[in-house]
């Protein structure tokens, strides 16, 4: 009698999820939800956001709702690899800021049978694809893009307009340089 053998057979396998939409839509609090059920389930996990993201902490990521949970604070993706010890989940927020060198570390951890988890603006400002993200979402087993609410008609808002005067694609800031918007309120607003 012959058996068949399945090598890849009770291993586990890794996977890349995403969670993006636009500002106040609660991508944070979404990634903050995976890592708690995560620590329920007794898994073991890292946690990164970038330098830049100073806004609330330097070693926390946390929600405009107040939600909070310890981060590793890094410069750039290759750091992710260091500090990995074979936890069973990584979680990285403000994904946006990084280069597509994050491409790479993510593919590298689901191979090893990591759940990646990345949480991130997929648009800019200008409603414009932001960093890797688009790159992150075409590489991903998931993705899940939440919504805000539009604070001019109250439509779900998918779009993070600035409300200040400065170009750069970057600039940190929540609710005194952003409000959501709806596509049809965007599109009512010069660029």
């Amino acid at each position: 009698m012959f058996l068949e053998q399945f090598p890849e057979e009770g291993k586990s396998h890794g996977w890349l999820e995403v969670v993006c939409g636009s500002m106040f839509s609660g991508k944070t609090e979404e990634l903050i939800r995976r890592l708690r059920r995560a620590e329920f389930a007794n898994q073991s996990f890292l946690l990164f956001k970038p330098k830049l993201d100073n806004r609330y902490s330097d070693d926390q990521i946390i929600s405009h709702a107040g939600d909070q949970f310890d981060a590793i604070n890094i410069e750039n993706p290759a750091q992710i690899l260091t500090y990995w010890t074979e936890q069973k989940v990584v979680a990285i927020d403000e994904v946006q800021f990084f280069d597509t060198t994050i491409l790479g570390v993510v593919s590298e951890l689901a191979s090893k049978g990591v759940r990646v988890i990345c949480a991130g603006l997929d648009m800019d400002y200008k409603g414009k694809p932001f960093g890797p993200v688009p790159y992150l979402m075409a590489a991903a087993e998931y993705i899940t893009k939440v919504h805000a609410i539009c604070v001019s008609c109250g439509n779900l808002a998918q779009f993070s307009h600035r409300t200040v005067k400065e170009d750069s694609q970057v600039l940190l800031g929540a609710v005194e340089k952003y409000k959501p918007l709806c596509r049809n309120c965007f599109n009512k607003i010069e660029h």
